[in-house]
């Protein structure tokens, strides 16, 4: 697996994608494929798991092992891969609607078990495929297709929750800084144990036109200037799940045989 450009990860086929002008997810996606050429990920041992919304489409112009799941749920279905083989690559693609709101909860286990997943979150601020709905994530006083007199909830941090509940690698890039962003997943997808990279995304087809942008680089141009903090935000070593699992199976095949 020597000199893999992020295009040989690329379904190049199955290009153009379904994503909106001006979306950030190809600029995602293209990150995402930089950091495996950069680690010169074997396809065949990569596991991209998704759920669903805009960037849960992601898998389908990926040329790594697939698996695409219901609403909420990608973490689960790639702590089980993750177990199962943990020789594999295993990473869970989803959106703040995915993997923050509906999916919230498995987002909190999987940092607390510490399990040997990279969680990879491209969050727009809102639902982006039916319609523009608020999420998880969406700002106070944001203006969204659920809540046209401003948003009355406080958006979550997802990096300083993802830190709490235990994750040992976190970090936050934006579409803006793609070479920046390919970097914060490549750190992520070269720890061992639960890595979440949080990358912020413009949707101009709702949240921007809902609140005022005129287009898409005005989005991208925000981006550069959010007040939400950038870079790797937590880092520390910590023995991941299956380690610990296979350590106590081990221990109790000993205790058994003697």
């Amino acid at each position: 697996m020597t000199n893999l450009a992020y295009r040989d990860y690329l379904a190049e086929e199955k290009l153009p994608t379904i994503w909106c002008p001006g979306c950030g997810n190809g600029t995602v996606l293209r990150a995402l494929l930089q950091a495996f050429a950069a680690l010169k990920l074997d396809p065949g041992k990569t596991v991209a798991v998704s759920g669903i919304g805009c960037w849960g489409w992601a898998d389908d112009y990926i040329r790594v092992n697939a698996f695409h799941g219901t609403h909420g749920r990608a973490l689960p279905f790639a702590t089980g891969i993750a177990l199962a083989n943990p020789d594999l690559t295993v990473i869970a693609l989803m959106g703040d609607g995915d993997g923050a709101t509906i999916g919230g909860n498995h987002l909190i286990h999987a940092a607390r078990r510490n399990v040997n997943v990279t969680a990879l979150v491209a969050n727009n601020f809102n639902y982006g495929m039916t319609g523009g709905q608020y999420s998880g994530t969406t700002p106070s006083g944001s203006t969204t297709s659920t809540s046209s007199l401003g948003h009355m909830e406080e958006g979550f941090d997802l990096c300083s929750l993802a830190a709490a509940a235990g994750a040992p690698y976190v970090a936050r890039g934006t579409v803006a800084e793609p070479a920046k962003l390919a970097r914060l997943i490549e750190g992520g997808l070269a720890r061992r144990g639960f890595s979440f990279v949080e990358a912020l995304s413009p949707c101009p087809t709702h949240f921007g036109r809902f609140n005022g942008a005129k287009t898409p680089w005005e989005m991208l141009r925000e981006l550069k200037t959010t007040s939400l903090p950038l870079g790797i935000l937590a880092d520390r070593e910590k023995e991941d799940y299956g380690k610990r699992y296979a350590r106590a199976a081990g221990g109790e095949r000993k205790e058994g045989s003697a």
